[in-house]
């Protein structure tokens, strides 16, 4: 939610989920989307197989519950619980193989 202009504030316990059209199955919490920044939460309740997923920006992530399994090209790259980060590079397809119920932070730019 902006509360200024350009100062935007939520918080990961939001009730505010719509469905996120790039990722079937899941929900999204948007935070920001400006001056090349596009910032939320993403929560996935039930697991329905991997996810293909290729970022068109470099996307940053915090998984803040359950677990990912990110794969590029068949072979694991990353396994991530609870604290973990990565840095995904623009443009790479990946397959995530997520651990419900799964909640994460990311960071587009």
């Amino acid at each position: 939610m902006e509360r200024l202009a350009g100062l935007f504030v939520s918080a990961t316990t939001t009730d505010a989920w719509v469905p996120d059209p790039d990722v079937p199955g899941s929900e999204m919490h948007e935070l920001v989307h400006a001056d090349g920044i596009w910032a939320g939460l993403t929560r996935i309740e039930a697991v329905d197989g991997p996810q293909p997923w290729t970022p068109d920006q470099r996307e940053t992530i915090l998984v803040l519950q359950g677990r990912v399994r990110i794969e590029v090209d068949g072979e694991t790259v990353a396994d991530l619980g609870p604290g973990d980060m990565a840095s995904l590079p623009a443009h790479v397809a990946t397959v995530w193989h997520v651990t419900a119920p799964f909640k994460e932070f990311w960071v587009l730019a």
